[in-house]
Protein backbone atom coordinates (compact mmCIF):
# COMPACT_ATOMS: atom_id res chain seq x y z
CA UNK A 1 0.00 0.00 0.00
CA UNK A 2 0.97 3.65 -0.63
CA UNK A 3 1.98 5.91 2.97
CA UNK A 4 -0.98 7.12 5.09
CA UNK A 5 -2.46 10.10 4.58
CA UNK A 6 -2.63 12.01 7.13
CA UNK A 7 -5.27 11.14 9.85
CA UNK A 8 -8.22 13.34 9.93
CA UNK A 9 -9.90 14.09 13.08
CA UNK A 10 -11.94 10.92 14.81
CA UNK A 11 -15.51 11.98 14.76
CA UNK A 12 -16.64 8.93 16.56
CA UNK A 13 -14.34 10.24 20.29
CA UNK A 14 -17.04 12.03 21.32
CA UNK A 15 -19.65 8.69 21.20
CA UNK A 16 -17.21 6.07 22.16
CA UNK A 17 -15.47 8.36 25.14
CA UNK A 18 -16.11 6.37 28.35
CA UNK A 19 -17.07 3.26 26.85
CA UNK A 20 -19.88 4.70 25.01
CA UNK A 21 -21.77 2.98 21.40
CA UNK A 22 -22.23 5.15 18.42
CA UNK A 23 -25.89 3.08 17.16
CA UNK A 24 -26.20 3.01 13.41
CA UNK A 25 -29.17 2.96 11.61
CA UNK A 26 -31.01 0.41 9.43
CA UNK A 27 -31.63 -0.86 6.45
CA UNK A 28 -32.39 2.46 3.37
CA UNK A 29 -34.21 -0.07 1.01
CA UNK A 30 -35.83 -2.09 3.73
CA UNK A 31 -37.71 1.05 4.39
CA UNK A 32 -38.12 2.49 0.69
CA UNK A 33 -39.69 -0.64 -0.13
CA UNK A 34 -42.39 -0.73 2.55
CA UNK A 35 -43.62 2.96 1.07
CA UNK A 36 -44.38 1.08 -1.90
CA UNK A 37 -41.07 1.92 -4.00
CA UNK A 38 -40.14 -0.57 -6.34
CA UNK A 39 -36.14 -1.13 -6.25
CA UNK A 40 -35.88 -3.76 -8.76
CA UNK A 41 -33.20 -1.72 -10.64
CA UNK A 42 -29.62 -1.73 -11.23
CA UNK A 43 -29.33 1.49 -8.93
CA UNK A 44 -31.51 0.00 -6.41
CA UNK A 45 -32.15 2.92 -3.96
CA UNK A 46 -29.97 5.31 -5.81
CA UNK A 47 -32.15 5.55 -8.59
CA UNK A 48 -34.62 7.47 -5.74
CA UNK A 49 -32.35 10.14 -5.21
CA UNK A 50 -33.64 11.89 -8.60
CA UNK A 51 -36.52 10.25 -8.95
CA UNK A 52 -37.97 10.60 -5.25
CA UNK A 53 -35.42 12.56 -2.72
CA UNK A 54 -38.25 12.97 -0.31
CA UNK A 55 -38.62 9.38 0.41
CA UNK A 56 -35.07 8.70 0.90
CA UNK A 57 -35.35 12.20 3.59
CA UNK A 58 -38.08 10.71 5.32
CA UNK A 59 -36.10 7.31 5.65
CA UNK A 60 -32.94 9.22 7.17
CA UNK A 61 -35.59 11.44 9.64
CA UNK A 62 -37.52 7.83 10.81
CA UNK A 63 -33.88 6.55 11.70
CA UNK A 64 -32.67 10.09 13.50
CA UNK A 65 -36.07 10.29 15.80
CA UNK A 66 -35.79 6.31 16.53
CA UNK A 67 -32.38 7.29 17.98
CA UNK A 68 -29.89 6.51 15.14
CA UNK A 69 -26.23 8.64 16.29
CA UNK A 70 -25.41 7.71 12.35
CA UNK A 71 -26.76 8.02 8.99
CA UNK A 72 -26.18 6.52 6.15
CA UNK A 73 -26.47 7.83 2.63
CA UNK A 74 -28.33 6.19 -0.12
CA UNK A 75 -25.07 5.98 -2.50
CA UNK A 76 -24.31 2.42 -1.71
CA UNK A 77 -25.13 1.38 -5.19
CA UNK A 78 -24.27 4.38 -7.05
CA UNK A 79 -21.19 4.50 -9.14
CA UNK A 80 -19.86 6.23 -12.31
CA UNK A 81 -20.39 3.28 -13.87
CA UNK A 82 -23.48 2.37 -13.00
CA UNK A 83 -25.14 5.82 -13.33
CA UNK A 84 -23.55 5.59 -17.29
CA UNK A 85 -25.03 2.27 -17.79
CA UNK A 86 -28.82 4.35 -17.36
CA UNK A 87 -27.16 6.64 -19.54
CA UNK A 88 -26.20 9.75 -17.45
CA UNK A 89 -23.32 12.15 -17.60
CA UNK A 90 -20.79 12.32 -15.69
CA UNK A 91 -21.84 15.42 -14.41
CA UNK A 92 -25.02 13.92 -13.70
CA UNK A 93 -23.63 11.22 -11.80
CA UNK A 94 -21.19 13.85 -9.83
CA UNK A 95 -24.76 15.48 -8.88
CA UNK A 96 -26.18 12.75 -7.38
CA UNK A 97 -23.52 11.34 -5.89
CA UNK A 98 -23.26 14.89 -3.86
CA UNK A 99 -26.92 14.67 -3.83
CA UNK A 100 -27.00 11.50 -1.81
CA UNK A 101 -24.63 13.44 1.41
CA UNK A 102 -26.57 16.57 0.87
CA UNK A 103 -29.66 15.03 1.80
CA UNK A 104 -28.74 13.43 4.30
CA UNK A 105 -26.73 16.22 6.14
CA UNK A 106 -30.00 18.84 5.22
CA UNK A 107 -32.09 15.90 7.32
CA UNK A 108 -29.43 16.14 10.06
CA UNK A 109 -29.26 19.55 10.20
CA UNK A 110 -33.16 19.98 10.87
CA UNK A 111 -33.95 17.47 12.91
CA UNK A 112 -30.47 19.10 15.65
CA UNK A 113 -32.32 22.38 15.04
CA UNK A 114 -34.88 21.09 17.68
CA UNK A 115 -33.54 21.48 21.13
CA UNK A 116 -36.03 18.75 21.90
CA UNK A 117 -33.68 16.89 19.84
CA UNK A 118 -30.43 17.56 21.70
CA UNK A 119 -31.29 16.06 25.24
CA UNK A 120 -29.15 13.30 26.58
CA UNK A 121 -27.19 12.90 23.10
CA UNK A 122 -25.06 13.95 21.02
CA UNK A 123 -25.23 15.43 17.34
CA UNK A 124 -25.76 12.49 14.92
CA UNK A 125 -23.28 11.85 11.76
CA UNK A 126 -23.90 11.31 8.66
CA UNK A 127 -21.49 8.52 7.00
CA UNK A 128 -21.53 8.06 3.02
CA UNK A 129 -21.88 4.80 2.02
CA UNK A 130 -19.88 3.00 -0.82
CA UNK A 131 -20.21 -0.04 -1.72
CA UNK A 132 -18.91 -3.10 -3.33
CA UNK A 133 -18.11 -3.59 -6.72
CA UNK A 134 -20.87 -6.32 -6.84
CA UNK A 135 -23.65 -3.96 -5.89
CA UNK A 136 -22.54 -2.51 -9.27
CA UNK A 137 -22.85 -5.84 -10.85
CA UNK A 138 -26.27 -6.07 -9.15
CA UNK A 139 -25.81 -9.63 -9.63
CA UNK A 140 -25.52 -10.92 -6.04
CA UNK A 141 -21.51 -10.57 -6.36
CA UNK A 142 -21.36 -9.10 -3.05
CA UNK A 143 -22.49 -11.92 -1.21
CA UNK A 144 -19.97 -14.50 -3.06
CA UNK A 145 -16.94 -12.18 -3.84
CA UNK A 146 -16.94 -13.90 -7.54
CA UNK A 147 -15.36 -10.69 -9.50
CA UNK A 148 -13.81 -10.37 -12.85
CA UNK A 149 -11.64 -7.37 -11.58
CA UNK A 150 -8.30 -7.93 -10.06
CA UNK A 151 -7.59 -5.53 -7.17
CA UNK A 152 -6.24 -3.04 -9.67
CA UNK A 153 -8.75 -2.99 -11.33
CA UNK A 154 -10.94 -2.47 -8.39
CA UNK A 155 -8.55 0.69 -7.09
CA UNK A 156 -9.90 2.22 -10.45
CA UNK A 157 -13.68 1.18 -9.97
CA UNK A 158 -13.42 3.02 -6.19
CA UNK A 159 -11.09 5.77 -7.27
CA UNK A 160 -13.18 8.45 -8.47
CA UNK A 161 -16.52 7.98 -6.30
CA UNK A 162 -14.82 7.59 -2.74
CA UNK A 163 -12.46 11.05 -3.81
CA UNK A 164 -16.00 12.62 -4.61
CA UNK A 165 -17.40 11.26 -1.42
CA UNK A 166 -14.52 12.19 0.32
CA UNK A 167 -14.97 15.84 -0.73
CA UNK A 168 -19.08 15.82 0.17
CA UNK A 169 -19.17 17.05 3.47
CA UNK A 170 -19.95 13.33 5.02
CA UNK A 171 -18.48 13.00 8.75
CA UNK A 172 -16.75 9.89 7.76
CA UNK A 173 -16.70 6.85 4.82
CA UNK A 174 -18.94 3.52 5.21
CA UNK A 175 -16.78 1.24 3.01
CA UNK A 176 -19.61 -1.57 3.37
CA UNK A 177 -20.61 -4.88 2.67
CA UNK A 178 -16.88 -5.79 1.47
CA UNK A 179 -16.62 -9.67 0.40
CA UNK A 180 -12.98 -10.24 -0.72
CA UNK A 181 -9.66 -9.86 0.60
CA UNK A 182 -8.80 -8.19 -2.69
CA UNK A 183 -11.63 -5.50 -2.80
CA UNK A 184 -10.16 -4.93 0.76
CA UNK A 185 -6.68 -4.03 0.11
CA UNK A 186 -8.14 -2.02 -2.76
CA UNK A 187 -9.87 0.11 -0.70
CA UNK A 188 -7.63 0.26 1.66
CA UNK A 189 -5.04 1.36 -0.40
CA UNK A 190 -7.26 4.11 -1.54
CA UNK A 191 -7.37 5.85 1.59
CA UNK A 192 -3.81 5.24 2.26
CA UNK A 193 -3.34 7.38 -0.82
CA UNK A 194 -5.72 9.98 0.15
CA UNK A 195 -6.89 13.23 2.30
CA UNK A 196 -10.45 13.14 3.20
CA UNK A 197 -12.54 11.93 6.51
CA UNK A 198 -12.03 8.81 8.37
CA UNK A 199 -13.56 5.51 7.28
CA UNK A 200 -15.02 2.67 8.72
CA UNK A 201 -14.79 -0.77 6.30
CA UNK A 202 -17.18 -3.62 7.42
CA UNK A 203 -17.00 -6.93 5.48
CA UNK A 204 -20.22 -9.52 4.39
CA UNK A 205 -19.02 -13.07 5.90
CA UNK A 206 -20.32 -16.13 5.10
CA UNK A 207 -20.06 -18.11 8.87
CA UNK A 208 -18.20 -17.53 11.77
CA UNK A 209 -15.06 -16.58 10.85
CA UNK A 210 -14.61 -15.94 6.84
CA UNK A 211 -15.58 -13.51 4.51
CA UNK A 212 -17.95 -14.70 1.40
CA UNK A 213 -14.59 -15.65 -1.21
CA UNK A 214 -13.22 -17.83 2.31
CA UNK A 215 -10.47 -15.52 3.26
CA UNK A 216 -10.38 -15.66 7.54
CA UNK A 217 -11.33 -12.36 8.76
CA UNK A 218 -8.70 -11.69 10.93
CA UNK A 219 -6.54 -11.54 7.86
CA UNK A 220 -8.30 -8.60 6.46
CA UNK A 221 -8.44 -6.91 9.98
CA UNK A 222 -4.76 -7.49 10.41
CA UNK A 223 -3.97 -5.61 7.16
CA UNK A 224 -6.50 -2.84 8.14
CA UNK A 225 -5.44 -2.45 11.18
CA UNK A 226 -2.24 0.11 10.75
CA UNK A 227 -4.15 2.38 8.50
CA UNK A 228 -4.82 5.39 10.45
CA UNK A 229 -7.71 6.80 7.82
CA UNK A 230 -9.65 3.44 8.87
CA UNK A 231 -11.24 4.34 12.32
CA UNK A 232 -12.99 1.25 12.46
CA UNK A 233 -13.43 -2.32 10.98
CA UNK A 234 -16.58 -5.39 11.35
CA UNK A 235 -19.07 -6.88 9.90
CA UNK A 236 -22.59 -6.33 8.03
CA UNK A 237 -24.92 -7.97 5.82
CA UNK A 238 -23.98 -10.84 7.72
CA UNK A 239 -26.27 -13.52 10.01
CA UNK A 240 -27.02 -12.44 13.11
CA UNK A 241 -26.00 -16.34 14.23
CA UNK A 242 -22.18 -15.63 13.42
CA UNK A 243 -21.63 -11.79 14.29
CA UNK A 244 -20.64 -12.98 17.53
CA UNK A 245 -17.88 -15.35 16.94
CA UNK A 246 -16.61 -12.89 14.25
CA UNK A 247 -16.55 -9.87 16.46
CA UNK A 248 -14.34 -12.55 18.95
CA UNK A 249 -11.94 -12.67 16.28
CA UNK A 250 -11.63 -9.36 14.99
CA UNK A 251 -10.84 -8.45 18.31
CA UNK A 252 -7.76 -10.29 18.90
CA UNK A 253 -6.46 -8.49 15.85
CA UNK A 254 -6.99 -4.86 16.81
CA UNK A 255 -7.61 -2.27 18.89
CA UNK A 256 -9.64 -0.48 16.93
CA UNK A 257 -13.32 -0.13 17.75
CA UNK A 258 -15.59 -3.06 15.87
CA UNK A 259 -18.41 -2.41 13.46
CA UNK A 260 -21.43 -4.69 13.85
CA UNK A 261 -24.65 -4.03 11.87
CA UNK A 262 -26.29 -7.47 10.44
CA UNK A 263 -29.18 -8.80 8.41
CA UNK A 264 -32.20 -10.02 9.39
CA UNK A 265 -30.90 -13.62 9.34
CA UNK A 266 -32.72 -14.31 6.19
CA UNK A 267 -31.02 -15.30 2.70
CA UNK A 268 -30.95 -13.38 -0.19
CA UNK A 269 -31.32 -15.39 -3.14
CA UNK A 270 -29.55 -13.01 -5.87
CA UNK A 271 -31.49 -15.08 -8.86
CA UNK A 272 -35.29 -14.83 -7.53
CA UNK A 273 -34.10 -11.33 -5.50
CA UNK A 274 -36.08 -12.18 -2.83
CA UNK A 275 -35.68 -12.97 0.93
CA UNK A 276 -36.15 -16.45 2.75
CA UNK A 277 -35.73 -17.85 5.99
CA UNK A 278 -36.21 -16.73 9.48
CA UNK A 279 -35.65 -13.33 10.91
CA UNK A 280 -34.36 -12.23 14.33
CA UNK A 281 -35.03 -9.13 14.48
CA UNK A 282 -36.87 -9.51 17.68
CA UNK A 283 -33.67 -10.00 19.55
CA UNK A 284 -32.43 -7.40 18.27
CA UNK A 285 -31.76 -5.23 21.51
CA UNK A 286 -30.91 -8.52 23.08
CA UNK A 287 -28.16 -9.16 20.19
CA UNK A 288 -26.87 -5.64 20.36
CA UNK A 289 -25.86 -6.48 23.87
CA UNK A 290 -24.21 -9.42 22.94
CA UNK A 291 -22.24 -7.59 20.12
CA UNK A 292 -21.45 -4.98 22.47
CA UNK A 293 -20.00 -7.32 25.00
CA UNK A 294 -18.05 -8.81 22.21
CA UNK A 295 -16.29 -5.73 21.08
CA UNK A 296 -18.71 -3.85 18.58
CA UNK A 297 -18.55 0.01 19.62
CA UNK A 298 -20.87 0.88 15.89
CA UNK A 299 -24.20 -1.73 16.27
CA UNK A 300 -27.16 -1.34 13.73
CA UNK A 301 -28.71 -3.13 11.63
CA UNK A 302 -28.73 -4.20 7.60
CA UNK A 303 -31.05 -5.28 5.15
CA UNK A 304 -34.69 -6.10 6.45
CA UNK A 305 -33.79 -4.21 9.53
CA UNK A 306 -35.75 -0.84 10.72
CA UNK A 307 -36.50 1.88 13.16
CA UNK A 308 -37.97 -0.66 15.53
CA UNK A 309 -34.82 -2.33 15.16
CA UNK A 310 -32.75 0.81 16.04
CA UNK A 311 -35.40 1.68 18.91
CA UNK A 312 -34.21 -1.65 20.39
CA UNK A 313 -30.63 -1.08 20.15
CA UNK A 314 -31.11 2.47 21.55
CA UNK A 315 -32.88 0.89 24.63
CA UNK A 316 -30.41 -2.00 25.47
CA UNK A 317 -27.64 0.07 24.84
CA UNK A 318 -27.79 3.33 26.52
Amino acid sequence: MSPAAPPAPNPLAPFLSGGGVVVLDGGLATELEKAGFDLDHPLWSARLLDAAPEAIAKVHRSYLEAGADCITTASYQATFAGFAREGRSRAEAEGLLRRSVALALEVRDRFWVDERHRVGRLRPLVAASIGPYGAYLANGAEYTGDYDLDEAGLREFHRERLARLAASGADLLACETVPSASEARALGALLAESPGPPAWLSFSCRDGERLRDGTPLAECVRLLDPLPRVLAIGVNCTAPAHVESLLRTAVLSTRKPLVAYPNSGESYDAARKAWSGIAETERWGELGRLWRDAGARLVGGCCRTGPDEVRSLRAALS
